[in-house]
């Protein structure tokens, strides 16, 4: 070999390994289903806007109480959830005033009332500053010492926050597009956005539309044909003769969105998710079901009736936990892409 050879092997730019495949813990039938609990922050907005009686904006509308919003929806969880996921409200931070929208501007009381009353339309941008919120609060510095797990953010329409958002290091899409520049937090959160509004049902919605997105990277990396996931999603809509549990606004039997009081029979096998998963009995497991399984029509007893068919027991099958609510509710258990 010449010398222009040898120097041109020498010296040659050499391609990089490729980094190793994720760690996939092995199958385990009889790993046990793990209780999680969150440690959670609560600010609520709800400024005084009638100086004269001292009145707060969810009096004078006459919306919800934190209380009982919060109650509701931590009892419905526990419920759904088999008593695995529980939440523990470690503070709650009362705001008198408007939250910033991502151009600097906050409503003042009179122009909100004007805007909620129809007499004026909303400002633009609508979108809250979540990081002006971060910064307030102290929330990465908190999520990164073990103080706080979640955020929820109690707040009212044209307020401009996502039902849910996810930061932290790994951050990814949670309803909403994953908060930028939160690595800081050394792990991923979840900010829920409540109103005061709505009712639990609707909190339970924006909990489930969170499940949907967690549990869809949870398992995209799992081949079709073994994708539970999937196979847990399927109404008579997309999956004829074939459905399971449906989604959050598509139940077994729904045509369209929100469609929970639709009363055709359809057969689905979603007591072999309640009484069986992992092992699929079939047989008289799959039956007809209408709306009156799940509240004619009541988007809280839907919800309910929808997270509790999620799988909630022993086993780990593919690296993935038969126990979905630990995913549900501590996503820095969903494996790195």
């Amino acid at each position: 070999m010449d010398l222009l050879s040898c120097l041109s092997r020498l010296f040659k730019k050499r391609t990089p390994a490729p980094p190793p495949p994720p760690l996939v813990e092995p199958d385990d039938p009889a790993v046990p289903p793990l209780t999680t609990t969150l440690k959670t922050l609560v600010i609520v907005y709800d400024p005084v806007v009638d100086k004269a009686t001292g009145k707060k904006l969810s009096e004078v509308m006459r919306w919800n109480r934190v209380e009982d919003l919060a109650q509701g929806f931590m009892s419905d969880i526990l419920l759904a959830s088999g008593e695995l996921a529980r939440y523990q409200i470690i503070e709650r931070l009362e705001v008198d005033g408007f939250p910033p929208k991502v151009d600097g501007y906050k409503y003042d009381a009179q122009t909100y009332l004007d805007v909620v009353r129809g007499a004026a339309r909303p400002h633009l941008p609508q979108e809250a500053d979540y990081h002006a919120i971060l910064k307030e609060f102290h929330i990465l510095e908190r999520v990164a010492k073990g103080e706080i797990d979640e955020v929820w953010i109690f707040s009212f329409p044209h307020a401009g926050f996502y039902e849910s958002i996810m930061g932290g290091p790994g951050a990814f899409w949670c309803n909403a597009p994953p908060l930028k520049r939160t690595e800081a937090a050394g792990r991923r959160f979840v900010i829920m956005g409540f109103s005061l509004e709505r009712g639990v049902g609707e909190m339970l919605e924006n909990m489930g539309h969170r499940a949907e997105s967690i549990m869809d990277k949870v398992f995209e990396k799992i081949p079709e044909d073994q994708n539970l996931w999937k196979r847990f999603i399927r109404c008579e809509l997309t999956h004829p003769g074939r459905a399971a549990c449906g989604n959050v606004h598509f139940a077994p039997n729904s045509l369209r969105d929100y469609d929970w009081n639709n009363p055709s029979p359809v057969m689905s096998e979603c007591d072999d998710w309640l009484y069986n998963f992992p092992d699929f009995k079939g047989g008289e497991f799959v039956r007809q079901v209408t709306a009156a399984e799940w509240g004619n029509g009541d988007t809280r007893k839907h919800h309910v009736w929808w997270l509790s068919h999620f799988p909630k027991t022993k086993g780990r099958v593919n690296g993935i936990y038969h126990n979905w609510w630990m995913y549900v509710m501590n996503p820095n258990h969903v494996r790195s892409a």
